[in-house]
């Protein structure tokens, strides 16, 4: 994705503001906060694709933890 478009959907982004400790739960149980920020942003499906294109590994990112986030990338591989 293009740095201006980047910039663009993360300026539109309901977590502009929030305390980045939100995002980075230790466990998936403790992401709930996070994922109710998440599931009110109108650019939630960009963000959720931008971390899935770019194997982001740590904290939650459009709605998704790092384990939920692995397993969506399993499963697009497998109905390739």
């Amino acid at each position: 994705m293009e740095p201006t478009k980047t910039s663009t959907w993360r300026q539109r982004a309901a977590c502009r503001g929030v305390e980045p400790e939100v995002f980075y739960p230790l466990t998936d149980e403790e992401a709930d906060e996070a994922k109710a920020v998440c599931f009110s942003c109108t650019v939630r499906e960009r963000c959720l694709e931008w971390a899935l294109a770019n194997r982001e590994r740590d904290g939650v990112w459009g709605g998704a933890t790092e384990r939920e986030r692995r397993r969506m990338i399993r499963q697009r591989r497998r109905s390739a």
